[in-house]
């Protein structure tokens, strides 16, 4: 196991306003990436990963809440294939990698191929341990308490993926006031 960088990782899924059309399951359809250097708390590279969807479709709903269109999906790789690149180019195996919340590693489990190793940080759980709030927030809430802007589109994989690292590294490095 690496310790050297975390992968902060938030992914997009297809969605509906209320239950998932007749034959049709939320499978990813973009990935964030977003590395973050353990000895500095830097943020290293913003990645997403487009990835087509096999057995749903983007619909209207999930459009306006992610901004990927069913066009910009159908021109991604393959859930397996995205599951490679993870592998290969960041070393997911071998690497922690850390979530908002525990949405994220479910999904992966429920596609099958998962392509990370053991080690996964709920930052979302952690921020409220941390915060010693009563209880979870969404991202939103917890950039606004950390006094951290929300940068780029929040529910886009890559921004949202670069904003939990930001969170993540005000963890790792507490300023003293």
């Amino acid at each position: 196991m690496k310790l050297d960088r975390v992968l902060v990782v938030d992914v997009e899924a297809t969605c509906w306003a209320g239950e998932p059309p007749a034959g049709q399951v939320s499978e990813i359809i973009e990935i964030g990436v977003c590395e973050l250097d353990v000895e500095s708390g830097e943020r290293v590279g913003k990645h997403s990963v487009l990835v087509r969807p096999e057995r749903s479709t983007v619909s209207e709903f999930c459009t306006s809440l992610t901004t990927l269109t069913a066009e910009q999906v159908a021109g991604g790789v393959t859930y397996a294939e995205a599951c490679r690149l993870l592998r290969k180019d960041f070393g997911s195996r071998d690497r922690v990698w850390a979530s908002y919340g525990d949405y994220d590693r479910k999904q992966f489990e429920r596609q099958g191929s998962y392509p990370f190793g053991p080690r996964h940080v709920n930052v979302k759980t952690l921020f409220a341990l941390t915060r010693r709030l009563p209880r979870e927030v969404g991202l939103d809430a917890a950039l606004k308490i950390a006094g951290l802007p929300l940068e780029g589109t929040h529910h886009r994989g890559d921004d949202d993926a670069w904003n939990i690292a930001a969170l993540f590294s005000g963890m790792l490095f507490p300023t003293t006031g």
